[in-house]
């Protein structure tokens, strides 16, 4: 599946398998970041801002997954995601909800858009 490779690639820092799973076009919106991202490519170099910060993400374990085919080219992803993250000397543990739109395109499931926000059960 499509988003299990996703969440694997970004647990894993891998970098490049991570972008591959998105669109070109694919838009971003993070809870923590106060403009939206409106292309792989503008998250990839915010993403890219963070690691010469000392961003790294050490790992990130996903529950309560859920898909909604919306249309046999469309499917709606969502999941509580807790994420390890280094930032410099600090290690932090985020608790998150994710949206993740998949699209089929030329035979590949990719993600066109994202949205993460604060997991309300872990803010209580």
């Amino acid at each position: 599946m499509a988003a299990t490779a996703l969440v694997a690639a970004f647990g894993a820092h891998d970098r490049e398998a991570y972008f591959a799973a998105f669109a070109p076009s694919a838009t971003f919106v993070f809870h923590n970041y106060d403009q939206v991202l409106a292309s792989r490519g503008e998250y990839e170099a915010l993403w890219d801002e963070w690691v010469d910060e000392g961003f790294r993400v050490i790992g990130c374990a996903s529950s309560n997954q859920a898909v909604t085919m919306l249309s046999p080219t469309v499917a709606v992803f969502t999941h509580r995601v807790r994420t390890q993250l280094a930032g410099g000397d600090d290690v932090v543990t985020t608790a998150e909800r994710e949206t993740i739109i998949f699209q089929r395109l030329d035979d590949h499931w990719l993600g066109v858009h994202e949205h993460l926000s604060v997991d309300p059960v872990s803010a209580t």
